[in-house]
């Protein structure tokens, strides 16, 4: 009976290694396992990871970009974080540094120069703002409640009434396409360089020489443009708009961290439910016409 139970227990004594192996490998698969999984979800963002974002300044003095943004987390459940904001400079020089998966910004050399240096991708036009005549109260060209920019720019050129032609892009943009549209080649005393001392206090400047100037809504309605008592009496132009665009980080370049959130962002900005959030928020606003514009109309009266 000993030497049998000897034997057992002799017999046994190889199965502790082998099962001590087993248990060595399971625990190693399962930490390969684990790190794996955290690598992945480390270098692919989840579907809650936030798209961060540079917008233009008069997105957020609105309250557009809150408004159409919270639309798409709705939907899609990814939030939307702004880590610049401000003039198109400011947000251009924050988005190559990196650290950014999308910019929007008007249309313009500064918003091309990131696709054509490689750090952009798929620019799309989707929404728009409105130029406005501004003038004085008395009104000498008589222009009040005219839908069309061109036949103000007529009006006031035929009686050569004084107009500053303002020296920012989009009021320069504007106003050549007005010109153009009316058949005029502006010259004379009337016509007053923008000698202001800052693009701010152009209005101030045209003010003080009795003069009507094209300026933005969004400034003049939020006060960043003084009025100086000056009006606006020319608006609801479809001539006086001007893009937005909104551009995706390249990901060849790395310079965001959630290409996927980008895309998805841009493509909600562009498609029929982002135009509908878009005019939504502009219907709700009020006023004698809207602060932005959808890039095509869009019907928002049978919509959820």
């Amino acid at each position: 009976m000993e030497d049998r139970g000897r034997r057992r227990h002799l017999e046994a004594q190889p199965m502790k290694p082998l099962l001590q192996r087993r248990r060595a490998l399971t625990l190693l698969a399962a930490s390969i396992l684990l790190v794996s999984q955290s690598s992945c979800h480390r270098n692919s963002p989840s579907a809650a990871d936030p798209v961060k974002v540079a917008i233009i300044g008069g997105f957020m003095t609105t309250g557009m970009w809150e408004a159409v943004t919270a639309e798409f987390t709705r939907e899609t459940g990814i939030p939307v974080e702004v880590v610049s904001t401000g003039p198109k400079e400011i947000i251009d020089t924050a988005f190559r540094k990196g650290g950014i998966d999308l910019i929007t910004m008007h249309s313009s050399d500064v918003a091309t120069n990131l696709v054509a240096d490689g750090l952009g991708v798929a620019m799309r036009p989707w929404a728009r703002n409105e130029l406005v005549i501004v003038g004085p109260s008395d009104d000498p060209a008589r222009i009040r409640g005219l839908k069309s920019g061109a036949e103000a720019v007529a009006r006031i050129a035929a009686a050569k009434a004084s107009f500053v032609e303002a020296r920012n892009v989009g009021s320069q943009t504007v106003c050549a396409r007005l010109w153009k549209l009316a058949g005029i080649h502006p010259e004379g005393g009337w016509l007053i360089p923008d000698e202001s001392p800052a693009p701010q206090r152009v209005v101030e400047f045209a003010s003080a020489r009795h003069a009507y100037v094209i300026v933005g809504r969004i400034p003049m309605l939020s006060g960043k443009i003084p009025n100086a008592g000056m009006e606006i009496l020319v608006e609801g132009d479809p001539e006086m708009r001007r893009p937005y665009v909104v551009i995706e980080a390249n990901p060849a370049k790395r310079l965001g961290n959630n290409p996927a959130g980008a895309k998805k962002l841009a493509d909600f900005l562009t498609s029929p439910a982002g135009q509908i959030a878009l005019s939504r928020f502009a219907e709700r606003q009020g006023g004698n016409a809207p602060i932005f514009y959808p890039v095509a109309p869009v019907n928002t009266t049978h919509q959820g």
